[in-house]
């Protein structure tokens, strides 16, 4: 299908993802859970559907699903445009931002100075706070508050540590074209002094950007913590263009040390499969977590979008989607310890749906099977497959014999992909038609799927998560069949089980 089809304005909004009503969006940024409420802000053009006049967007949610868009929280002016960064809630008013009654949010964001401010070139950290839960923004009058005179300073992520080596703030921040992460420590938010350094490191193929920093335990236990640092890069992911890495290891309040580093350095481009991936697929970006989520979990989410085609989607008038929000975990496996992610709150759940389409244990052989009484745009589908023969074998979505989504796993290559060459609108840019792969190894001789569909967007959970793939598709409206198929030989389907929303 060619880009010039016709498609009705709202053709591809999300269902089940954030997208702003009419501009664009990008990085997600400032994510806390504050007053009952989810707040997410963003990268957004407030006056236009591609990248430009970065301001920060924001909306709220009490769900992680339905959320409420609200007006610009911090808009760009003729001085700076607003970066991304992060916020926290300084309950006991360290900042002196808040009054006798009211602890103040406090943003933490990048300064990119225009030409009309005395900093013009540089990217500084910069504060604003509120008073009224993050609705209404006051920008700090000593901002910049850390100034490196670097031109790519960036993407500041504030935590309140409290460990041995004391209580305080601190802020993990990059020097994006150094691929270093670096961390300052602060008592006030204002005054900031540095403690370290961490890069470059495994994958650095494009810029480092939004850096995040944070404890988990492993495999469930309190008492076994280890700290997750996350870095995006753009490009230079494992399938091209933007994508996210994770090093696991030690933070002492002072240092990281990673545990998990394979190539210290400039990368290797032999090694990319090596590193540890937040996500294999194209469409992953920016992730961060939320502060202050209950019960300590840690939430992330991820700008659905890549920067080789970001402003070329075909959709209108808003563009880019966040991902679902997932909630993320330190597991072991085969004395490994990897990330393992899956959707926060399942939207089948709070939607109080059951599957409407099931099928038990079913073998497949060279034959693509369409499944009667399985199609629709939005879905989620849980199954089962265990190998058999066959060289290839997964699923379509998205399809109508013609045009579909196919997520494959190939056993003896070790290996799951989407493949989205034919999966509607493709020709918008020369790079978005793709077969991304991941490393997926078969676990008790099986491999379990969980597939998120939505109307541009396919999010793929291998394994419990071990492993994601995530992809924006523009099919067409009539393109809604599911299939199973196997090719080289003979495949089982143990179990599967579809939700339908539309």
């Amino acid at each position: 299908m060619t880009a010039s089809t016709a498609t009705t304005a709202d053709t591809f909004r999300p269902a089940l993802h954030y997208a702003a009503r009419n501009t664009w969006l990008n990085d997600p940024n400032g994510l806390i859970h504050h007053g009952g409420l989810y707040h997410l802000y963003y990268q957004n053009n407030p006056v236009d559907n591609v990248w430009g006049n970065m301001s920060w967007g924001h909306a709220t949610s009490a769900d992680l699903l339905a959320w409420t868009e609200h007006p610009v929280a911090i808009a760009c002016d003729e001085e700076e445009d607003i970066f991304s960064g992060s916020i926290v809630f300084d309950r006991h008013n360290t900042s002196a931002f808040g009054t006798e009654s009211q602890a103040p949010l406090v943003a933490v964001y990048t300064s990119a100075f225009k030409a009309g401010s005395t900093h013009h070139g540089v990217q500084a950290q910069s504060l604003a706070y509120s008073l009224d839960g993050g609705y209404t923004w006051t920008k700090h009058a000593g901002n910049p508050v850390l100034d490196r005179g670097s031109a790519e300073f960036r993407d500041p992520k504030v935590f309140r540590y409290d460990g041995d080596a004391g209580s305080y703030w601190v802020m993990v921040a990059v020097e994006a074209k150094d691929f270093m992460v670096v961390l300052y420590k602060s008592e006030d938010l204002k005054d900031w002094e540095l403690l370290s350094s961490f890069g470059p490191a495994n994958a650095t193929g494009g810029v480092w950007e939004c850096p995040d920093l944070f404890p988990l335990p492993v495999d469930g236990d309190p008492e076994n913590l280890k700290w997750v640092l996350v870095v995006n890069l753009n490009p230079g992911g494992p399938n091209h263009g933007s994508a996210g890495q994770y090093f696991i290891g030690d933070f002492d309040g002072t240092t990281f040390t990673s545990s998990t580093t394979v190539t210290e350095g400039l990368q290797d481009p032999a090694r990319l499969g090596e590193y540890q991936w937040l996500d294999w697929g194209r469409d992953y970006y920016a992730a961060v977590s939320f502060s202050d989520a209950p019960d300590n979990r840690r939430l992330m989410i991820g700008w659905m979008n890549n920067w080789q085609y970001a402003n070329e989607i075909p959709t209108s008038p808003w563009r880019s989607p966040m991902s679902l929000v997932r909630e993320v975990s330190l597991r072991t496996v085969d004395g490994t310890l990897r990330l393992a992610q899956h959707v926060a709150e399942d939207p089948a759940s709070v939607s109080g749906l059951a599957p409407s389409f099931t099928l038990e244990a079913a073998a497949i052989s060279n034959e693509m099977v369409v499944l009667d009484g399985a199609a629709g745009s939005v879905q989620r589908i849980d199954l089962t497959f265990t190998p058999g023969t066959a060289a290839e074998f997964g699923l379509v979505v998205r399809g109508d014999g013609t045009q579909g989504t196919r997520i494959g796993i190939q056993p003896a290559q070790g290996r799951i992909f989407v493949d989205r060459r034919d999966s509607g609108l493709t020709d918008f840019h020369e790079s978005f038609a793709s077969i991304d792969s991941a490393p997926l190894l078969a676990i008790d001789g099986s491999y379990q799927l969980s597939v998120y569909v939505d109307h541009c967007s396919v999010e793929v959970f291998a394994q419990g998560g071990l492993v994601t793939v995530t992809e924006l598709i523009f099919p067409s409206t009539t393109s809604t069949g599911v299939a199973l198929y196997a090719s080289g030989g003979t495949a089982t389907v143990g179990s599967l089980n579809l939700t339908r929303w539309s």
